[in-house]
């Protein structure tokens, strides 16, 4: 019933909006950060994907970057991620933001994505500010670690992710806050919401009067505040609810 009940409500939405998180990736293969196996459960966060840490040793955040860099561009969008961009298509999201940083929403067809944690996939130099792809800067890390800029020669190259200790992207955030606050259904897919800013946006849409839907493989801090809660995984539970919409 939780299920019929999410598409209920969705089917009714005019200005939905979508959160999601790391555990839709992780259907595509892409690891996830917490939780069993997560990243930072292998590696101190603060030693390795914090602005200074980066500055004082680009090679070290790099060196832990590779494996996961090459995994995220060799992923594929999921069941999960084209459902998404159905809902989107069909007039039931306004939008979709996501803390993952693949760009696996907008390989599925996700036309209004709001990056609020960055992307992975372009590389910038913090000397002279020439970008590249990440996947041109990620063929050559088996011969040249850390990277260097092809434009100056600096070793200072980083993803346009942010970083601990970096701002959020303002207008990304402002974006994201303004359709939340706009939201009739806020629908919150594969994040644990602990990771703030990012998990005050439903807080927003749900205090501006929406009804909340959660899909998450684990309970979240935000379970008692959803109408819908659905423990279980995104790329089952929303190809699911895209069905009983009619396709739609």
């Amino acid at each position: 019933m939780t299920v019929r009940r999410a598409a209920e409500l969705l089917s009714a939405a005019s200005s939905g909006l979508a959160l999601t998180g790391a555990g839709i990736s992780a259907e595509s293969g892409i690891p996830t950060f917490r939780g069993e196996g997560g990243v930072w459960t292998k590696y101190d966060p603060v030693k390795v994907a914090s602005i200074d840490a980066f500055l004082q040793d680009p090679a070290a955040y790099w060196r832990v970057s590779k494996e996961r860099g090459g995994i995220a561009l060799a992923a594929r969008p999921n069941p999960g991620h084209y459902a998404l961009a159905a809902l989107e298509a069909a007039g039931r999201l306004a939008a979709i933001v996501t803390q993952n940083t693949d760009g696996l929403h907008q390989d599925s067809g996700g036309r209004r994505v709001i990056e609020v944690h960055g992307s992975g996939r372009t590389v910038e130099c913090l000397d002279c500010g020439a970008r590249e792809p990440r996947s041109d800067v990620q063929a050559r890390l088996d011969v040249e670690m850390p990277p260097r800029c092809t434009t100056c020669g600096s070793t200072v190259m980083k993803p346009t992710v942010v970083l601990f200790g970096e701002p959020m992207p303002v207008a990304a955030m402002q974006e994201a806050f303004a359709l939340a606050r706009e939201a009739d259904v806020m629908l919150v897919v594969g994040t644990s919401l602990v990771v703030h800013p990012a998990a005050d946006i439903p807080l927003a849409a749900v205090r501006s009067g929406a009804r909340l839907i959660v899909v998450n493989a684990e309970p979240t801090p935000f379970d008692s505040l959803a109408e819908v809660v659905i423990h279980g995984l995104s790329g089952e539970v929303l190809p699911e609810i895209v069905r009983l919409l009619g396709g739609r």
